[in-house]
């Protein structure tokens, strides 16, 4: 059916051969709630045409310089660490949540006990070999089982660096679980996808027949026909909001195509590289993926990073999925962040700083990088208007790491933070300093009820965490 022919609704998706866009939420799209009636005609529940929440949870590996992580007040007022100086522009739109702790990784030594059960809240189960089993499933999978049938894809999982495999024989685990923060069974890690085109083909195009030799062509080619008619329903104010969306669309599309086109000039043009091909010969996998290992030597991958923030972006923009996590990187990660001024060294390697003050000087340059990225991502959240207020309002996205300090594998006082305002049921612009030890699934709990997925418990979980919503909460001595 032509779209021309279809009622606008937030449903309503551009098609085309071998592809689908999905769209923001239009002032077309609400009054169809409107007329239909006041009340759902099997329930007789008031219809709630207000944008869906959404939920991304962005993973960093190795933990954070714990003397200069934790703000010195709390409530309103509260100043910025040194460390999260990054989020400043965005100090009113954060809740900075300390004391919060995973109780399933006391126990067992190294990253990869505390890292795969980030989101799980569990205890994972020692193993050198494939028998994984990280004890529950991760609280996005949770969610995406409850709430997955709204949206075209359940969840997205995206990441930047390739599964680790072997054996870390310091510490007796397989590195598989490092490779993974989704569980959507105890026994299955979740894929993610660290291949920009390969993540935006997920999205917005399909594999079906006809899309062969269409590939040069851009996803919204494809779709004219039906923005075409669109643009003819909408009023000048959707029309305006359509050509911005679409735009930023055809913006990553160019990214991607440039930076694949970029790569294989570096190729081409690096000696080093050339003779690694060479060398490499019959390995044609390697050279598939990556020949010489450039990307590896380029050290830079902030720009990859963004790439794939931005694709996270429309995926939740699009209503294409209310569920995402992000791993910058896997566990024990020793990317090498000399791109970062004043940083010479690897990440994991200087997250054991052994207290010399260089090494966490330059320990706490890494984190705000990564602090620098998720601002990125508020940043674009922020301006995108939706219904009364932004892509922000209406979402929550945390940010943090399953070890406090790399140096001593800390458990404990996690670095958390939570952005945005979930819909109106957050009330961020706050530090908030809880019991010693309170369970990191109490948060959890919480986030679940506010994306439409309530428990009565996650995990270790002892209730819902208590002061979210109210500005003046304050949870007393510790």
């Amino acid at each position: 059916m032509s779209l021309k022919n279809r009622p606008i609704t937030r449903r309503t998706v551009l098609r085309g051969a071998g592809a689908m866009v999905g769209l923001p939420l239009l002032e077309a799209m609400r009054p169809l709630a409107t007329a239909l009636a006041a009340t759902s005609p099997t329930s007789g529940a008031p219809i709630d045409d207000k944008p869906p929440v959404r939920m991304a949870c962005l993973f960093w590996p190795n933990g954070c310089n714990p003397k200069t992580w934790t703000p010195t007040s709390q409530g309103k007022d509260f100043a910025l660490s040194p460390i999260l100086e990054p989020l400043a522009r965005f100090k009113d739109d954060i809740l900075v949540l300390s004391r919060l702790s995973n109780q399933g990784t006391f126990t067992g030594d190294g990253h990869y006990v505390k890292d795969a059960a980030w989101l799980t809240g569990t205890t994972i189960h020692r193993t050198t070999g494939a028998d994984l089993n990280a004890g529950g499933v991760s609280m996005d999978q949770l969610a995406a089982k409850r709430i997955g049938v709204q949206t075209p894809i359940p969840s997205l999982e995206l990441g930047v660096e390739p599964v680790t495999t072997g054996v870390d024989t310091n510490v007796g685990y397989t590195r598989l679980y490092g490779s993974h923060i989704s569980w959507s069974s105890p026994t299955t890690p979740v894929a993610r996808e660290i291949n920009p085109s390969l993540a935006f083909d997920r999205l917005f195009r399909s594999h079906a027949a006809g899309r062969a030799g269409r590939d040069d062509l851009s996803v919204l080619d494809l779709v004219a026909d039906d923005t075409k008619a669109l643009r003819d329903q909408v009023g000048q104010h959707d029309r305006r909001k359509l050509d911005e969306y679409l735009d930023s669309v055809r913006a990553v599309e160019k990214r991607i195509t440039y930076e694949a086109s970029d790569r294989r000039a570096r190729y081409r043009d690096d000696p080093q590289a050339r003779k690694d091909i060479e060398t490499l010969g019959g390995r044609v996998d390697t050279y598939k993926h990556d020949p010489g290992r450039l990307r590896e030597r380029s050290m830079n991958h902030t720009d990859h990073v963004r790439l794939m923030l931005d694709i996270l972006l429309l995926s939740l923009q699009t209503d294409s999925t209310r569920i995402a996590t992000f791993m910058f990187g896997n566990s024990v990660s020793n990317k090498n962040f000399s791109f970062v001024e004043g940083v010479k060294g690897g990440h994991h390697e200087l997250s054991h700083h052994e207290n010399d003050p260089e090494k966490m000087a330059q320990y706490q340059r890494i984190t705000m990088w990564h602090l620098e990225q998720c601002a990125y991502l508020l940043d674009r959240m922020k301006q995108i208007r939706e219904g009364e207020g932004t892509l922000l309002d209406h979402s929550m996205v945390l940010c943090g790491s399953a070890l406090r300090d790399g140096n001593q594998h800390d458990p404990h006082d996690l670095p958390t933070v939570l952005a945005g305002r979930a819909g109106g049921t957050l009330s961020p612009g706050r530090h908030v300093a809880y019991a010693k030890d309170t369970p990191l699934c109490n948060l959890y709990v919480s986030m679940l009820d506010r994306v439409g997925v309530p428990v009565e418990r996650f995990a270790d979980s002892s209730g819902p965490l208590p002061g979210l919503d109210n500005p003046e909460y304050s949870p007393g001595p510790s």
